[in-house]
């Protein structure tokens, strides 16, 4: 695997609406197209909708910064999904079609690598199968790299928040032997799908109530399975949870609830909670204890990460714990770039 540089990444989200060629790709050196599908045969394929924006993506996204490397991120959380990256990964010959039609598909559309989003392995069985397509997939792009004397693809993943999930264990050792890097999904600790009568902060940096739930924890469970920091990329959620509130003068942290607001799940833009704050003339707080943001207006709390929350994560990435970088999820949520160039500006101080 060739040595990677700082990665100041963001994902697009096809479902997103928001236009491959509106990326400020100069806020970043790396960008992941996101989801690419697999089919019924375990083919890797664009979504038919968004087709088109995923042939030209690294076209778009290189006007503006001819630098910039894409990666074509497969699989994601929609429904099925999951499902699918594991009956594929079950078998020899599927992880083979899967592994070849991916490269295939990322040479064709001239994207630098691959990132597998199997959100998530949850077996013991299942993360021997993960094993043994990350072994399978690193082999063959070292040697299509060799067959063409073009680089290699880059090859990296999207993973839990833990290095264990239940009781199975993420391979470590041969995601760190096969990786370039991970992207270690270190939010959506609380929302009001899993904390309906009571908010709380869904990417807490630091976290006295519960210490696993938080980022400092998420990345010292990975360091301690054995990635090495530069094999590590943290993610800042341009994305927060919105709950409604049991009582309106009740509005800390771990307030009573009844569960989510302003959507059906209380998912949230961070540009959505910008036009929050304006409109309804909220109150934005912020949480130096948990470095958390968190807003309120009426019965309606608001947990998010805004400026002070992606300097500290940041901080903390770069000059704490050394890692390869971050990731932002994902760029459309994003208000007019200001958590993009605050999290640029941020690493290189």
């Amino acid at each position: 695997m060739a040595a990677t540089g700082v990665v100041k990444a963001g994902y697009w989200n096809c479902g997103s609406a928001f236009l491959v060629s509106d990326i400020k790709s100069s806020l970043f050196t790396h960008l992941f197209a996101a989801f690419a599908d697999v089919n019924s045969s375990y083919q890797v394929t664009f979504p038919t909708l968004y087709k088109l924006q995923f042939e030209s993506f690294t076209q778009t996204v290189q006007i503006k910064n001819p630098d910039v490397k894409t990666l074509l991120s497969i699989g994601g959380g929609a429904s099925g999904v999951a499902s699918t990256l594991a009956s594929m990964a079950s078998k020899q010959e599927n992880r083979k079609i899967f592994i070849d039609s991916s490269i295939t598909l990322a040479r064709d559309n001239n994207f630098h690598g691959l990132c597998l989003s199997w959100l998530y392995p949850s077996t013991t069985s299942e993360m021997t199968n993960l094993e043994s397509l990350l072994k399978e997939w690193r082999a063959a792009v070292d040697d299509e790299a060799k067959k063409t004397s073009k680089c290699p693809l880059l090859l990296t993943a999207e993973v839990f928040y833990s290095s264990a999930i239940a009781s199975a264990n993420y391979p470590c050792k041969t995601i760190s032997n096969t990786l370039d890097w991970i992207n270690v999904l270190a939010f959506n600790f609380y929302s009001p799908g899993s904390s309906p009568t009571e908010t709380a902060p869904p990417a807490a940096l630091k976290n006295k109530k519960n210490g696993s739930l938080c980022v400092e924890a998420s990345i010292k469970s990975w360091i301690n399975a054995g990635l090495k920091a530069k094999q590590i990329a943290l993610c800042l959620p341009f994305v927060g949870w919105a709950w409604t509130l049991t009582n309106a003068l009740q509005h800390d942290l771990f307030a009573p609830a009844v569960g989510p607001a302003l959507s059906v799940d209380g998912s949230v833009s961070f540009a959505q909670v910008k036009v929050f704050i304006t409109d309804q003339k909220a109150t934005a707080e912020y949480n130096d204890t948990y470095s958390t943001n968190y807003c309120y207006a009426g019965v309606t709390w608001i947990g998010y990460d805004d400026l002070q929350s992606v300097i500290d994560k940041v901080t903390y990435a770069r000059k704490e714990q050394q890692l390869l970088g971050y990731f932002a999820w994902h760029v459309g949520a994003d208000n007019n770039w200001s958590l993009s160039q605050k999290a640029f500006d941020t690493w290189d101080k």
